[in-house]
């Protein structure tokens, strides 16, 4: 599918302008960093789900150190846009929880705190979903794939993003034919309790803040340190996350 070709089909869901630029940007940004199961392929994904297309997210609570959001019915890659840029625009003095309740789907997590690092911000963003992981021994699904997304930025221009599913692969994979459904299980192999593990604690933490339906948490501060060129310089040429 091509950008030209989704944004019609975008619009043919319902969305408006902004909505729509806002999607065909993060799609066409998964694309290009090889994450393709969350990319373009996903608008034919959102033609099967039940949405507004003209809801907006509300902010319900607005403090110095603590929002927090109501999805309202938006798709939850609008929700993060809209707190993104509110984060941006109306910065906290030295640090700030956010919680988005009814959030979903919220898309690849680097990408959010991406641009709240070239902001000039620390950010560690998770975000659950539809139950899909079931335990290391066998069973039903139990928790999401509770994606783990951290950025940090450098003075050098490159900030460090990185963004951990706790699957041996994504949902997005699924979708796209790139894996199989028997594949979607926690990471690790014999190990796979670690994965397991934090799968349940970012589950727990997040309906804790946001209650039952799928939310996302967000933790955004002003950085007192600038670590990432020093580590850098200690991988030498070795290819980092979230590099391009």
């Amino acid at each position: 599918m091509t950008p030209d070709e989704a944004r019609t089909r975008l619009h043919g869901l319902g969305f408006g302008e902004d909505a729509v630029e806002t999607l065909v940007r993060h799609f066409e940004d998964a694309d290009r960093r090889g994450k393709t199961g969350h990319g373009l392929s996903r608008v034919a994904w959102l033609e099967t789900l039940e949405f507004d297309p003209a809801a907006c997210p509300l902010r319900v609570v607005g403090e110095e150190g603590f929002e927090r959001w109501d999805g309202n019915g938006a798709l939850g890659y609008l929700v993060l846009e809209e707190i993104v840029r509110a984060t941006l625009a109306t910065p906290p003095e030295h640090a700030r929880v956010v919680v988005a309740q009814r959030c979903f789907p919220t898309g690849v997590l680097g990408y959010w705190v991406r641009q709240l690092a070239e902001g000039g911000f620390v950010a560690a963003l998770t975000a659950t979903s539809p139950r899909r992981l079931p335990h290391p021994e066998g069973g039903p699904p139990l928790t999401g794939t509770n994606p783990l997304a951290i950025a940090v930025p450098s003075s050098d221009g490159r900030s460090m993003v990185t963004d951990v599913s706790m699957g041996a692969v994504t949902h997005g994979e699924v979708l796209a034919g790139e894996a199989s459904p028997e594949e979607l299980v926690p990471f690790g192999g014999e190990q796979a309790h670690k994965a397991f593990a934090l799968a349940v604690g970012l589950e727990l933490l997040v309906a804790a803040l946001a209650g039952e339906e799928h939310g996302a948490v967000l933790v955004v501060a002003r950085p007192e340190h600038d670590p990432v060129p020093a580590f850098r310089a200690l991988a030498a040429r070795h290819r980092l996350p979230g590099d391009s």
